[in-house]
């Protein structure tokens, strides 16, 4: 039989939980390490609601539940980003610093590559096919120098920014693609790195990583959580976690701000490779 359950004290009302996923910017050890704080930060200012992080393994598992509208808030990579908005999310703010979402190719110090040209039969590394910045980018700009890079080069997608580096590090590649904040973020911790492995080449920008909701979300919580990221560079606290993302600040954005970058998907589609339907395994 049903019995009530009695307290001397106010009934506590869970908060709830909305999911924050972030693409996979690095391994997912490392992606805690510098987003939870950023979560931390914002959970802390608001109320009955709660952000939790989850990273996943790889570009394939991200997009799978990205694609499929699992997250509730989400910071996706531009490409990403275009495609979330087709699957009802809404893109309310992106990271600042467009300067910094640019491709780089890395190549050892001693490997005598010089030109675009001196990779013609050897290996590249990236992080995933999907990876905008780190795989994408690199590959027009290989491309728009010259090589076909669906039959000159070997293209070898190892599943992390940390291994694409590696790889070229430890002679597995001839060159690896990045972007600029994992790079700079693992030279930190691998100082050697950075003794043996130069930047050979860059690409020119696009707009950097957005940040979306689904479009079931609650606009008060999206308010609430746009006005503390957007302004997260005005005290302290705030600046420390950006520092660590190697960012200045997010800023607000719209549908609108990615039309650079569907422009740039749909060249890349029509004169290097196919990209929608693939698998990032």
């Amino acid at each position: 039989m049903y019995e009530p359950l009695y307290s001397d004290s106010p009934l506590q009302i869970k908060n709830k939980i909305y999911i924050f996923g972030v693409h996979p910017l690095h391994n997912p050890k490392l992606l805690f390490k510098v987003y939870q704080p950023m979560v931390n930060y914002i959970n802390e200012r608001i109320q009955g609601s709660e952000l939790r992080l989850e990273a996943s393994r790889n570009y394939a598992s991200f997009d799978k539940k990205l694609f499929s509208r699992y997250f509730d808030f989400s910071l996706p990579n531009p490409y990403q980003t275009v495609i979330a908005a087709e699957k009802g999310y809404k893109i309310f703010g992106k990271m600042g610093d467009d300067e910094n979402f640019r491709g780089i190719i890395l190549v050892r110090k001693d490997s005598g590559i010089n030109e675009v040209a001196d990779l013609r039969g050897k290996t590249v590394s990236y992080p995933a096919p999907t990876a905008l910045a780190a795989t994408m980018m690199p590959q027009w700009y290989m491309s728009q120098h010259g090589l076909d890079v669906n039959h000159d080069i070997k293209n070898s997608y190892v599943g992390s920014q940390e291994s694409s580096i590696m790889n070229v590090f430890l002679g597995k590649s001839a060159a690896a693609s990045t972007w600029p904040p994992p790079w700079r973020a693992f030279i930190k911790e691998r100082p050697e790195v950075a003794e043996q492995v130069e930047i050979k080449w860059q690409t020119a920008p696009l707009p950097n990583n957005g940040l979306v909701v689904r479009d079931d979300v609650p606009q008060t919580l999206v308010d609430a959580v746009s006005k503390i990221i957007f302004s997260m560079h005005d005290d302290e606290d705030g600046r420390k976690i950006l520092s660590a993302m190697e960012l200045s600040r997010y800023e607000k954005a719209n549908d609108a701000t990615y039309d650079g970058v569907r422009q740039f998907l749909k060249n890349f589609e029509a004169q290097v490779r196919p990209i929608r339907g693939l698998k990032n395994d």
